[in-house]
């Protein structure tokens, strides 16, 4: 599971980084910019909540390891 979320995270990096290339900056709620932006701000959600993810499976490891 833990290569699954790396590689779901990854993922979703690279479409920030690919959507922040498709803004244009000048007029950032206009057109394909506003999709962008949306990408951006759905992809920053995904990584988000990927990480919680993880972190949960750690701790539900420790509390069933006792």
């Amino acid at each position: 599971m833990k290569i699954f979320t790396s590689i779901l995270v990854v993922l979703a990096l690279a479409l920030i980084v690919f959507n922040i290339t498709q803004l244009d900056f000048q007029n950032p709620f206009e057109g394909d910019s506003a999709v962008a932006l949306i990408g951006v701000a759905a992809s920053f959600c995904a990584v988000l909540i990927l990480l919680i993810f993880r972190i949960s499976k750690k701790i539900e490891e420790k509390t069933n390891g006792r």
